[in-house]
């Protein structure tokens, strides 16, 4: 019983930072393709990338700043893509610590 409980715990777990990792990754990819913000799917889209970054992984002030030409976009990819890397890391070993 109590390993069917951990396991669906990890899987919970891997499955929230699976989806934040899909959410910052597909936001740094609407900048990148300069989608329509005004866009009640892509502002949603945003908004969801910006609370999961944690301000860690901040496209307006994450580990990473650029400047000049392009800059909005590479701090998107920059920091959104390192945050995205960063929850499927910690997901899989938070999966793994907590699956018996």
């Amino acid at each position: 019983m109590v390993t069917k409980i951990r396991a669906r715990v990890a899987q919970l777990i891997w499955l929230v930072c699976v989806l934040a990792a899909l959410l910052l990754a597909v936001g740094a990819l609407l900048i990148a393709l300069d989608a329509n913000r005004s866009n009640v799917a892509v502002d949603f889209v945003l908004r969801a990338a910006d609370y999961v970054d944690l301000d860690v992984f901040s496209r307006k002030d994450g580990i990473k700043q650029f400047q000049g030409d392009g800059a909005q976009v590479k701090n998107a990819l920059f920091n959104w893509g390192l945050g995205a890397i960063a929850y499927l890391v910690v997901g899989r070993i938070l999966d793994r610590i907590i699956k018996p």
